[in-house]
This record gives C-alpha cells, structure tokens and sequence, in this order.
C-alpha cells in the first residue's frame, strides 16, 4: 500500500514537471515569479481530477496552493493577459496552423442563476437552442484535420448591460469594453487579433447568426479572407448574370440610380428548383458522412439600398459569390454563402462548410472536461482569464 502511494506521487509530480515544461513559454510571458507558479498550478486543477472545475475546490485538491492565493492570480492580480494570448495563438498555429485550415467563429453559453456574474442576462444561447439566462462568449477556434484549437474566448454584453453603467462598474467591464458591440463586431476584432499574431488558415467560418451580417462578410473580403458562413433562408439574393440599367421613366425626373433588371428572390426559393444531390464530405465514426446539397452562384441583396419607383426599399446587388443548400436526413434545411472560387465542386462546398462543426467538439470538451462553465466569480477579468487558462 505505501508502494503504491509513493508510485502515484511520483506519477503526479512528474505529470506536473511535464505540464510546466510545456508551458514554459507562456510563463516566460508572465514573467512575474509568483504568477509563474500560480498559472501552472490553476491549468493542473482544470485538467486534473475531480468533476468540479472552480476555484474552492480546485485549491483544496491542490496541497501547496491556498485558496487565496489561486483566486488572487486568476480574479485580482494585476497582469496583462494579452501576452499569453499571443502565445497561445502562436503555440495554436505550432501544432495545427495550416494554408488549407481554418478560422472557427461561433459562440458558446455558459447557463448561470441570478444577474450578477458579468453578462449574464435572459438570451438566445444556440448551443442549447432556446432563451436561456446564460453568459455568451464569441469562440474564435484554429482548427486543421479534424484537430481543433481555442484561441480565443470573449464576452458579449447583451443590452441589459450596456445600458446600465453601474452594474459594468461593478462588474470590472474595462472602460473600452462597456459599449454596445454586436457578435460579429466582436468576432472582426478577434480575427484581426489573429490575423496579426501570424497564425495560418485558409478559409473562415461561421454559423447565420454572423454569416447573416452583410458587413460581417465584407468586413472578412476586405481583409482578403476566403469564407463559408451560413445565411438565413430568407435572405434575399439575384441570380449571378443580374444586370444593372437605367430605366427611362416617362414622366418626371430622370432616374439618378441605376436598378436591377430582375427581382430578387429568398435563397430558399433561389434553390428549390436546383438538382440536389447527394454528397459525402468525410467519414465519421458510423461511416460516410452524407446529405443532399445544391449550390449555384448569386448575388446576396445586401448593397446599398435605393427606393423603387412602387415606393419599395430595395437592396442592390453585391459581389458575385456561391449560394449553398443542404438539406439533412431530418427534413432540416440549411443555407450557406460562400466566396470559394468559381470553380469550386460541390463536394469541395460541402466539405468547407461543415468542417465548421470541429468547434462544437471544443466547446464540449472545455465545458466537459476543463470546467469552462465552472467559473463563480463575477467579474469580467476573473471570467476572461479563466477561460484563458
């Protein structure tokens, strides 16, 4: 008995002399020594043993860290987190940065009780598909073969807190973050972060919720990116060969714009009359993974907008790119766009749009098996720099 104890502590001390070697460059970052002594030992409470993930039970599993001083490090300390995540997003591309991977964007909910834990407010939390009283983080996840890597996690306040200065105050929300910012707002400056680290990706992707937002996929464009994002159903878009003229008007003023020569339709009805066929993207645990897709190309109506001569408000056409529908074993129905070249199979469609799926296995496995939603502090550095860790 006493053999075998003194075998297990040999395991564990040399687990954690691994886990420190591992670390070395982030804690080369932090630079400070207590701090250097206090993140190795925060990382083996979230990875080692034991179902609860906060801080309490961390440190009393922990024999020679007190409590205070492992809440101190990660909810009252004074350092800057912005080094280590620039590690992190160089260690992410060390291990999985690749020309042909990709950029993850998506969010995750983190369910709470009360109103007080910063951000927490009644919203929609997509990973439980419903309203629920939770936090809502943006997830920004470097992935390549399957292999996903977070690198980034950050709040978003929803109008219940924006508009209250005081519980901001209270809750520590940085003077340059206590402004009303919309997910994909949030998401740019984090692609942007990114980008600036060096970390390699070829394409971009995200679900409808910012795949919707018209500056969203310009705002990608205009930084050169490849992208698939989804597109709600009801999104209007103009076959690819629209053209622009000007209509003579037989009375009054001459028109000063020029105006589509066809309608717009929805994407759902832009695509009900294509041949769907079926496609297989990789093979899953239970075999080829398949579902019907069609695809053709567009322009999404998310221009400017100008008043038609019936009175109606009408969006103009913008760049040229591929409308995508997927339609699931369930009867569900999904749409995509995209501005993968022109020569692009479907099959290379499908494949690009559904690799965004390896951010889901994150999400899971750091609520799972690393306490991400195990946080109990309130505060807005304490949870960002749990979720760091």
């Amino acid at each position: 008995m006493e053999s075998q104890l003194s075998k297990g502590l040999v395991m564990d001390t040399e687990w954690k002399e691994d886990l420190e070697g591992w670390l070395e460059p982030f804690l080369i970052a932090l630079g400070h020594k207590t701090r250097r002594r206090m993140c190795p030992a925060y990382i083996a409470g979230l990875i080692g043993p034991g179902d609860r993930k906060s801080v309490q039970p961390m440190a009393s599993r922990a024999s020679e860290i007190g409590y205070d001083q492992l809440h101190h490090f990660v909810a009252a300390g004074v350092w800057d987190s912005a080094p280590l995540e620039k590690v992190l997003v160089q260690e992410a591309d060390r291990l999985v940065g690749d020309a042909a991977g990709f950029l993850v964007i998506d969010d995750t909910a983190l369910p709470k009780k009360g109103t007080h834990s910063v951000g927490v407010a009644p919203q929609y939390a997509s990973s439980l598909g419903k309203t629920a009283n939770c936090q809502s983080l943006v997830s920004v996840t470097l992935a390549s073969r399957e292999v996903p890597v977070m690198v980034g996690l950050r709040l978003f306040l929803p109008d219940s807190w924006t508009s209250d200065v005081d519980k901001m105050t209270r809750a520590q929300v940085p003077k340059e973050c206590q402004i009303a910012r919309t997910k994909p707002e949030i998401a740019m400056e984090e692609i942007d972060r990114v980008i600036a680290t060096g970390a390699r990706f070829g394409c971009a992707l995200a679900d409808a919720g910012y795949g919707s937002s018209g500056s969203f996929r310009q705002a990608l464009t205009d930084r050169g990116l490849l992208w698939a994002v989804g597109l709600s159903r009801r999104q209007n878009v103009y076959p690819s060969d629209v053209a622009l003229i000007f209509p003579v008007a037989s009375m009054g003023n001459k028109r000063k714009y020029h105006i589509p020569d066809q309608q717009p339709v929805s994407a759902e009805t832009m695509l009900a009359k294509e041949k769907w066929k079926k496609v297989s993207w990789r093979r899953g645990t239970k075999g080829r993974l398949t579902c019907l897709f069609a695809a053709r190309r567009v322009r999404v109506a998310d221009g400017h907008r100008h008043r038609m001569l019936d009175n109606r408000v009408q969006a103009m056409p913008g760049d040229e790119v591929w409308l995508v529908g997927e339609r699931r074993l369930t009867g569900e129905q999904k749409y995509y766009v995209s501005n993968l070249p022109a020569d692009a199979t479907l099959k290379m469609l499908a494949a690009t749009i559904k690799a965004r799926w390896i951010c889901e296995q994150a999400h899971q496995q750091l609520k799972e098996e690393l306490g991400l939603d195990h946080f109990e502090g309130r505060s807005w550095v304490g949870l960002h720099r749990h979720a760091l860790m």
